[in-house]
Order: structure tokens, then sequence, then C-alpha cells
């Protein structure tokens, strides 16, 4: 996995137990509503523990069908080591070759053997850790394990090598408020903490509470394979950080920091979601960076090289002042599973003018800002290049951008759907649509922006912009950019950028209803069931690869909704009645409509 790792990244550039979350759910969208989020809140995290009900053994398969040597079938192992926890000492056996030292409920290993050694670790204990020194893998089982330790680490793997986790029966781990023991020439960064791999596995709980420092760090990556639950909490660093790499296989976690600057997840390199159901909580407000000597914003997720999104079920919250939900500091990748993210948090900062820094009112260009100190709050943030291929995304953003790409966007595939109050999609390079289904709908700015040229070539794209000056489908026309809609079907509602060049012709209507069920229709088939927004710029411009027409006040029976609610695909359509419809020649913004 390592080896793959690093050519892909290459290519690319305290105790506590039956746990019941509730309201990892996100609410269904409303458009006309403020963006909801649903913390994680603390208070479900109870205080018993389960003990596993499985012995400890040597042979641990999981259903991992993985083929690398993450999976652990994979790996055979020569002794278990049992320690339990508790009293006045912890209780060793299976040590033979007289590797573990106790000192009360302090236990140091110093695995010197050439032996892959499987640590059992059981029992509670409010005063205790385990440390663990090997050059060889090893896996440390979790059965039934409550371990605190009110100066340091709970667990505290000095081991570069793999490290299995096996997560059974009911487990929970966590720090002190301060770190005082660690030697000086060792880290010691989390709660839970390795130099090595960690990958999580196994059919049980385990509930990481961190005050001290972040919830579960690796210096190397960290992987949640088949099929345990894991959540993590932490009120002083990052909840969950993999300096190479995480990657979400199978199974479910949960994330939740309320630190300032901090995140949920963080990698210098690479977050992958391969399944599994992610849910990730951010109330951290934004904040000066001393070492970085820079104002920093949380996120729900901050990959710094790649980010992808392949399959499974990711739910972000962050209601911090400056938080994003899902940054990078390169490309993402959005290629299937679910997504979706809530940012309530209003903007951090203000600028040299006296207002908020770029970007922040209905209207204003992010280019007119001095402030060094303003970081926004916005849904997914990107520096590099963002692609859409797949899957279903979902963003509301309260008080800024919804989904931006600092270098081009590319959406060919998925479902898209952006709420915000600034640009709900916004690309400083080119932005290409060449398939998918994409909904923007901004109550202050353009539905869809472009800096550079925009390209509709295919999809569906059901666009919503605020009214004058801003329009539903916006290029960079002072720079010599232009919109180009050479095909798929186009709802704009707000009109078109001026100067725009259609190869596919397009239709307005010069009023439409709000609230009401549009039915448009290329030919004899139906090609969009939309609901038309609350608010929104005036003027109603669309395009179809066959001749279009329109229905207002329709019926819809069957399908599924959209968007939102904001679109029904499928279904049986009755009833309305039409609306006129003249051919569109020029671009422009049509006045509010309020």
């Amino acid at each position: 996995m390592k080896t793959h790792l690093i050519l892909l990244l290459t290519a690319a550039v305290l105790v506590v137990g039956c746990i019941d979350f509730e309201g990892d759910e996100p609410s269904p969208v409303n458009p006309d509503d403020t963006v909801i989020v649903n913390p994680i809140d603390e208070s479900t995290f109870e205080t018993t523990i389960v003990p596993a009900t499985s012995a400890a053994g040597t042979a641990y398969n999981f259903g991992d069908t993985d083929s690398s040597d993450d999976n652990i079938v994979n790996t055979t192992f020569d002794r278990v080591i049992s320690i339990v926890f508790g009293g006045s000492q912890a209780t060793v056996t299976g040590d033979e070759k007289g590797i573990v030292k106790v000192d009360g409920n302090h236990v140091t290993v110093n695995n010197t053997t050439k032996e892959a050694i499987v640590y059992d670790l059981s029992g509670t204990a409010s005063d205790g850790y385990f440390k663990l020194y090997s050059s060889k893998k090893q896996a440390i089982r979790l059965s039934g394990l409550g371990l605190a330790n009110p100066s340091g680490a709970a667990i505290n793997n000095q081991s570069k090598k793999r490290t299995f986790v096996i997560v059974e029966g009911s487990n929970a781990l966590a720090d002190g408020a301060s770190y005082t023991a660690t030697p000086e020439e060792e880290d010691e960064k989390a709660a839970f903490f390795s130099e090595g791999q960690l990958i999580f596995c196994g059919s049980g709980s385990l509930v990481v509470k961190a005050k001290g420092k972040a919830g579960i760090t690796s210096d190397d990556y960290v992987r949640f394979m088949n099929s345990p639950t894991v959540k993590v909490t932490s009120s002083a660093g990052h909840a969950v950080r993999g300096k190479d790499a995480i990657i979400v296989t199978a199974g479910e976690v949960t994330a939740a920091t309320s630190a300032n600057m901090k995140k949920g997840f963080t990698s210098d390199s690479l977050v992958r979601f391969e399944g599994g159901k992610t849910v990730i909580s951010v109330t951290g407000s934004a904040a000066y960076d001393s070492e970085d000597a820079e104002y920093t914003g949380t996120a729900g997720v901050k990959a710094d090289i790649l980010f992808e999104m392949l399959d499974g079920t990711l739910n972000v919250f962050n209601s911090g002042t400056g938080g994003k939900g899902i940054s990078g500091d390169a490309a993402g990748y959005f290629k299937g599973g679910t997504v979706n993210v809530a940012v309530s948090g209003s903007n951090y900062g203000q600028s040299s003018g006296g207002g908020f820094g770029p970007g922040w009112g209905p209207g204003s260009n992010p280019g007119t800002s001095s402030s060094d100190n303003s970081v926004s709050a916005k849904g997914i943030k990107f520096d590099g290049d963002l692609f859409f291929s797949g899957g279903t995304v979902s963003v509301t953003c309260k008080s800024h951008e919804g989904i931006e790409a600092k270098g081009t966007m590319t959406i060919s595939g998925g479902t898209i759907y952006s709420y915000s109050s600034d640009d709900a999609i916004n690309a400083a390079g080119d932005l290409t649509v060449s398939g998918g289904y994409v909904c923007a709908i901004s109550t202050g700015n353009d539905g869809m922006d472009a800096n550079g040229n925009f390209y509709i070539k295919g999809g569906v794209v059901y666009a919503v912009g605020s009214g004058t000056p801003e329009v539903a489908v916006d290029a960079n026309t002072e720079d010599g950019k232009k919109l180009y809609v050479q095909g798929g079907t186009l709802v704009a509602i707000g009109g078109l950028e001026n100067g725009s060049q259609l190869s596919q012709s397009c239709y307005s209507a010069s009023s439409w209803t709000q609230n009401a069920m549009y039915a448009l229709y290329s030919g004899n088939d139906v090609a969009l069931v939309f609901k038309a927004p609350s608010r929104g710029g005036n003027g109603l411009v669309v395009s179809t690869a066959g001749t279009p027409s329109l229905k207002t006040g329709v019926s819809v029976s069957g399908g599924t909704e959209i968007w939102g609610g904001n679109a029904v695909s499928g279904g049986t359509v009755t009833g309305g009645s039409s609306v006129k419809l003249s051919s569109y020649t020029g671009g422009g913004p049509f006045g509010p409509f309020r």
C-alpha cells in the first residue's frame, strides 16, 4: 500500500462505549431556509464498556476484498500477548520473551524479536497507557478496553511498521489536557498516536475523546477497513490526521473537532473515500496561526495534494466562523458516492475598506480586497482543478461560495446541487459541463460563474442568479472570455452573460412564477421537471437539443426528487399551461424578481 500510495501521489503531483450518535444525517435542503448545521453532540458519548465476546486468536478475516497488505487476512501473526488493565497493576499473559514492562497501568512494549505479535488489550484504567516500540508489523486488538492517560496519549505507537487495529466489543480512549511525559526525541501527537500506518478493522466500536491534542494521528497513513464503528472528538486538535493519507474503505467513522483552525480529516497528501459512512462536524473558528504567520480557517476535510470521493457516504457540517466543508490545496475528484456539505458559519475578518474580505457580499469583486486577515466560509473549495464525473454532491453555504475551483472545473457526470449566498458554483479558470445534472442557486450573486470561458456541451443545467447585475450563468467577458452554449439542457433564471455564443438555440420567457412546477420539453420528450425558486432574477432562458416547449403548473406522479426537491427525475407529468417562448439572442440580466 505504501508503494502504491507514493506512486499515486507522485502521479497526482474517556471511557466510552455503547454509543448512540443521533442526528448525523443532514436535513433535506430547502433553498429558502437558512443553512442548518447538524453538529455532533458530545453528550451522546456514554460511559459503559462492553467487553468483547470473542476470544483472542491469530487468524483474522473481516471480509475485506482488498488485495493489498492493508487487508489483515494477508498477515500471519506469530503470537498473542494479552494485557488486561485495571486495579493497581495491569496483568500480562503470553509474554514468554519478556518484552512487556508494567508499571501500574502504564504498559510499555519493546519488541526486539522477529515475531509479528497481536497485543490484545482489555480492561479499564483511568491512569494508564499502552506504548509500543517494534521493528515488526503488529496488531493491537481492542477487546473491551477503556483507557485514559491524564498526562498524554492513551495509545502511543512508536513503531514505523504497519499496525492493524482490530476493534472488537466496545472500547474507549482518552488523553489528558497536557502532555507532560513525552521524551524529547519522540512525537506524541494524539490520544491515539502512531509513527506508522494505522489500519482499523473488526466489528466492534471505538470512541476516542481528546482534549490535549488530536484524536487519532499517524505520521504515515490512516485507513478504515471492514467494518468497525470509530467515533473521534477533539477539543484541542484535528479529529483524524494521516500525514501521508486518510482512506475510508468501509465501516462507520464519525469525527468532530471544536478547536480553532483545526480539521475533521486532514492530510498533507491524500484523502480518499472508497466506501463506508463518514460524518464530520466542525465548530471551531478561524484564527491567527503564529507558526505559518497567517490566518487559517477550519475545514471538515482538508487534503493538501489530492482528494478523491469514489464511493460511500460523506456528511460534513461546519458551523465555525471562516470554516469550509471540503478543502484542498490542489485537485479534487468526485467520482461516486454521496456527499452532503452544510456550512453555516459566517466569514472571518475584515478588509482594509471596512467590509468583509474578498467576495463576501452580493455583487462584490473578489479582487478588490487588500485584507490579510479575512477567511471565507465556503462549502467546497480547491486551489487546483475540480472534476465531477459521478455520484451525488449537495452543498449549502450560508455566507460565501458553495463550490469553488481556483483552477478549472469539469463536470461530466453525477448529480450536483449547490445553494449559497455568493456564487453557487465558481471556477477561476474555464468551466465545462458535458454531462450530469447540475443545479446552482444563489441568493446574492451568480448561479454559475467562470472567470475564464464557460462551456455547456451536454448534461442538464439549472441555474438561478439573484438579479441585476448578477446573472444565472456568467463568464468573464471583461477579459475577452465567453459563455458557449453548445448542447445539453439549460434552464437559467436571471439570464445569461452578455455576448454569449449560442450554437444551440436558446429561448426566453419574460417572466416566471415563484415556487411553480415547470416541465421543459425537448420535442415531445420531457427534458426537465423543475420547481421555480421563491426569489431570483427576472426572466427565464431555456435550451434543449430539440425544439423546446415549456409548461407551468404541472403535476408530477412518481419519479425521484433531486437537488433538494427543486426538480424531479422520471415520473409522469400531467396538466399545466403553456408558456410563451421567444428566440433569445443576447445575454444580460433581466433585473430582480422577488
